[in-house]
């Protein structure tokens, strides 16, 4: 039995203020045409559906497109919410839904059951776990010591217990202990909500969403598919992918990839100005991708970011990387202040700024302007 795997659509996101709809719904179109080549018995939908609990309704109309043609192929959806869904929300109409196969885990109320499907090969039980807090554990197992998310996991999955006989498929969104995190996700204080991988020995393969970055965890039939679009700078040299697994027989697991290509790439250039906006340097580049530009000029470029902008329309952030911004210099004042003069000062004031001293030609320039408004004072 072969599923597609897929997590953090994240649909409705912004990213630097810009919104990613265009390119959400330019993915989705590319992954149903991946189904269509090369088909799957089911889809799992491994939470963070949306990006906000609250999500836009261009968001929810694109979430209604994706599962009607998932639906209208006659595939299987399992689906769970996420730490950015909603449960209630997400959870809404999934009895409805379940007459159309499309499985949506419910707001928590104790361990899941099991979605039973038949191959050659025998069962497959499906297990639907959303986003779990301690605190939503403790409300379902009162007698239970609960004060961590490794507890909480771990609770719910002693009152879980699949049948050794059958394949076990899991469903989850979680921070799994040992994988790698990126800037697009909700940072942790000390590693809090980090749970074991060995909770869930137990599962032939588990299907997980949270992180961003595609991976396994430990062994091969644990993973993270990763979102299918880049949502952070720090993803831009990833390659983005549609995870396809294969239960054969019992222990039988393969997973494969598939590449997905963005609308507009997320990217990064360095250089000083002149050199980034030198024609015969961008012609025949992407410049509609986003973009994350790194100046190189030790001088700040009057309105930078707009004029940057109308050869990179898409040009989502602007930094400096210069002796200014790599030094953290600190001038302190002379004993001695009675003698000094307002250009001194100015002086000083411009390497604790800039970290670099006033040039000749600035100097000249400040101490002109210093004598000009003294006149005018004094007229």
């Amino acid at each position: 039995m072969r599923f597609a795997h897929l997590s953090d659509l994240h649909l409705g996101k912004r990213v630097c203020e810009f919104s990613m709809l265009e390119d959400q719904q330019y993915i989705l179109e590319q992954v149903l045409a991946l189904l269509d080549q090369d088909p799957v018995d089911g889809v799992l939908l491994a939470g963070d559906l949306y990006d906000k609990p609250v999500p836009p309704a261009e968001a929810v109309r694109l979430l209604d497109w994706f599962l009607t043609q998932l639906s209208l192929r006659q595939l299987p959806v399992f689906a769970i919410s996420g730490n950015h869904d909603s449960a209630e929300r997400i959870a809404f109409g999934s009895r409805l839904l379940a007459s159309s196969r499309v499985w949506v885990s419910p707001v928590f109320q104790g361990a899941p059951e099991p979605i039973s499907l038949e191959d050659r090969y025998g069962t497959v039980d499906v297990y639907l776990l959303p986003f779990l807090k301690p605190a939503a554990v403790r409300h379902v197992y009162p007698d239970q010591t609960i004060e961590s998310y490794n507890d909480a996991l771990a609770c719910v999955l002693r009152h879980c217990a699949p049948d050794p006989s059958h394949r076990n498929l899991l469903l989850a969104h979680q921070f799994v202990a040992g994988a790698a995190s990126c800037e697009s996700e909700e940072p942790s204080v000390g590693g809090v909500d980090w749970v074991d991988a060995a909770l869930f020995d137990s599962f032939d393969y588990v299907a997980l969403g949270h992180l961003h970055s595609p991976q396994k965890v430990g062994r091969d039939t644990m993973r993270y598919c990763g979102t299918p679009l880049k949502y952070s700078f720090s993803e831009a040299h990833q390659s983005k992918s549609l995870t396809f697994v294969e239960l054969g027989a019992k222990g039988d697991v393969t997973v494969t990839t598939a590449p997905l290509t963005p609308l507009r790439d997320l990217r990064e250039l360095r250089g000083s100005y002149m050199e980034l906006t030198d024609r015969r340097r961008y012609e025949g580049t992407p410049t509609g991708d986003y973009l994350h530009i790194t100046l190189t000029d030790e001088q700040d470029v009057p309105d930078a970011l707009a004029r940057l902008r109308v050869i990179y329309p898409n040009l989502m952030r602007l930094d400096y990387d210069n002796l200014r911004t790599r030094t953290d210099n600190t001038v302190c004042a002379p004993e001695q202040t009675a003698q000094r003069s307002p250009l001194d000062y100015f002086a000083d004031f411009y390497q604790l700024q800039n970290n670099q001293p006033l040039t000749p030609e600035q100097a000249a320039f400040c101490q002109q302007l210093i004598e000009t408004i003294w006149k005018e004072e004094e007229a």
